[in-house]
């Protein structure tokens, strides 16, 4: 059983947006915004849908959260996301100063990882690994289906 609040929580959160985005024919990335313990953001990949290559998960909960916040630092948010932010996520990250980075699986072809922890804000936290074999496994079955 998941604690509520906890990082498996959220991250269960944001692989449910993951799902979403597989029936909907998207790569299943999925994330949300988390801040005083209240997701305030979901989202999923709609690159597809929307004919966008921007369009990736982070960035649709990154623009919801500021839009709900009304501002457009997110310093006391969490982002989870399925899969590790490309370098374009990992920036608009750092732009929005987020405090907190969870991901599950590990991209390490587009993932902004390659370039280190450098491309964030210097104050925000990364933590890694969270769900990543459901994370991975839902990735794993999308592609095998396209195939």
């Amino acid at each position: 059983m998941l604690t509520v609040n906890s990082d498996e929580h959220y991250m269960e959160q944001a692989i449910k947006q993951a799902k979403v985005a597989a029936l909907k024919g998207e790569i299943p990335v999925g994330a949300v915004v988390v801040c005083q313990n209240k997701i305030i953001a979901r989202a999923h990949n709609q690159t597809e849908l929307l004919k966008d290559v921007t369009a990736h998960a982070e960035i649709i909960a990154i623009t919801a959260a500021a839009n709900f916040l009304g501002s457009k630092y997110l310093k006391d948010c969490t982002l989870y996301v399925t899969l590790e932010p490309c370098v374009m996520c990992g920036g608009a990250a750092s732009w929005a100063q987020l405090g907190r980075v969870v991901y599950g699986a590990a991209d390490d072809k587009k993932g902004f990882m390659r370039f280190g922890k450098s491309i964030l804000h210097p104050k925000t936290t990364i933590e890694y690994g969270v769900k990543e074999e459901e994370c991975s496994q839902l990735l794993k079955e999308f592609f095998q289906s396209k195939r």
